[in-house]
């Protein structure tokens, strides 16, 4: 089966869409399919489905769904298949499982992100650049753009962007050490937007604007942020926030562009990038 999560949700088998039009039966198949071979008990799917507020009826309205799923996948497999609907559909351990591969973009997508975050840390920015510039093309929108989500479901969505944020981070930082600060500017300033709180964010913008001549613009950002810190948790922004904030204030050569700056340059500006956990 194929299966697709990182954007409107996909499930194909033998060429044919198997994802209902339904809503909830559209979450339990989205719900198996990003543990897939793992058994999903009942009162997961509930909780899914349902919350703390379950109908009277709610096991039995679950088990017509799976009946619902099964139909869908054996008129996909067609009946000279050698699975059945319920090899795939599985009633397993008190609960359900799909009996299938991992999501093939989500897979890849880990596969490539690790692969170019092992080549930043090696200093290969190139081929970092190049691998988490095909994981990211691997997004075709949020993930899970066309489910609706429980909590259980919600839980796996914010893994998958958090995951996602990483990388992007990551392709970043691989673009701003091979000197393409000007074409990262727009993005970061939508990035910086969308995500007002995130420092690793502000700070790449911050050094891409102070690369492209715009020290005050950069140093604006730094206000930004620190009001919405301020205001929003009660707090300063990080030292390594404020390292990067005086050493713009003081034109510190060691920001410029590796080719540009004194022997050590690229070496100090990865510094004020680098989360405060690393």
């Amino acid at each position: 089966m194929e299966i697709r999560v990182l954007g409107p949700f996909v499930a194909r088998l033998e060429g044919m869409s198997v994802v209902p039009s339904a809503a909830k039966p559209r979450q339990v198949l989205a719900l198996l399919a990003l543990r897939p071979g793992q058994a999903v008990t009942v009162s997961t799917l509930l909780d899914e489905l349902w919350g703390d507020a379950p109908p009277r009826t709610a096991p039995a309205t679950l088990q017509t769904y799976i009946r619902q799923l099964r139909r869908m996948l054996g008129q996909a497999l067609g009946p000279g298949a050698v699975r059945g609907p319920k090899d795939v559909l599985c009633t397993r351990y008190g609960g359900y499982a799909l009996d299938i591969a991992p999501a093939e973009d989500a897979t890849e997508f880990q596969r490539l992100c690790e692969a170019g975050q092992t080549a930043l840390r090696e200093g290969a920015a190139p081929e970092a650049s190049r691998l988490l510039h095909r994981a990211m093309a691997l997004w075709r929108g949020a993930a899970l753009a066309d489910v609706q989500t429980g909590r259980v479901l919600e839980v796996e969505a914010l893994r998958l962007e958090e995951i996602r944020l990483g990388a992007l981070e990551a392709r970043v930082e691989a673009d701003l050490r091979l000197g393409r600060h000007a074409a990262l500017l727009g993005e970061l300033t939508a990035l910086a937007a969308q995500h007002p709180l995130h420092e690793t964010v502000h700070a790449q913008l911050m050094l891409a604007l102070y690369r492209c001549g715009r020290p005050s613009h950069a140093l604006g950002s730094y206000q930004r942020l620190r009001r919405t810190l301020v205001r929003e948790l009660a707090m300063e922004p990080s030292p390594r926030l404020q390292r990067l904030h005086q050493a713009i204030l003081r034109a510190d050569p060691g920001l410029e562009f590796p080719d540009t700056a004194p022997s050590g340059g690229a070496v100090l500006s990865a510094a004020y990038l680098a989360p405060a956990s690393a």
